[in-house]
């Protein structure tokens, strides 16, 4: 059993061809959007095609990004205000009737309460209309054993 810490990761096995990272060691644009941008930008350059998903029912915060080859497709983040507004809506959002709104709108957060979660649990449908919904990864389907582990601090070359 691994003990649970800050800044852990876990990396997947190839999960229907994509490779999922979840932990609370991800750098997420709730609390530096700059740093997150930085960390997928510099993932995309290297891999390909990035995405990233989160939501937190609770705090009414989510966040969704399509990077490729270090551009930036599609990025959105709340976090009681908008984060990060990046690209066009993607059919997927419209279809999933996801509420993402300008930088520096004017919101009435209670009357938004029920958009923004939905908006939340929509997070994983998302997921997996671009690609593959973490959540609904199947834990007995023997896909065998991933990385626990933590982010370097070194720098990229």
């Amino acid at each position: 059993m691994i003990e649970a810490r800050e800044d852990k990761l876990f990396i997947s096995p190839s999960i229907s061809g994509w490779v999922v990272v979840v932990g609370s060691g991800l750098p997420g644009p709730f609390e530096d959007v700059d740093k997150c941008f930085r960390f997928l930008l510099r993932l995309s350059r290297k891999l390909g095609q990035v995405q990233f998903f989160s939501a937190s029912r609770v705090l009414n915060q989510h966040a969704w990004v399509l990077m490729e080859r270090g551009r930036v497709y599609r990025a959105y983040a709340w976090g009681g205000e908008t984060l990060w507004n990046q690209g066009q809506l993607t059919a997927a959002e419209k279809e999933l009737d996801l509420r993402c709104f300008d930088y520096g709108s004017e919101q009435d957060l209670f009357s938004l309460k029920e958009e923004l979660a939905a908006n939340a649990e929509r997070v994983g449908q998302l997921a997996a209309r671009w690609s593959l919904d973490p959540a609904a990864v199947c834990p007995s389907a023997g896909l065998g054993c991933g990385i626990v582990g933590e982010l370097s601090q070194s720098k990229t070359h």
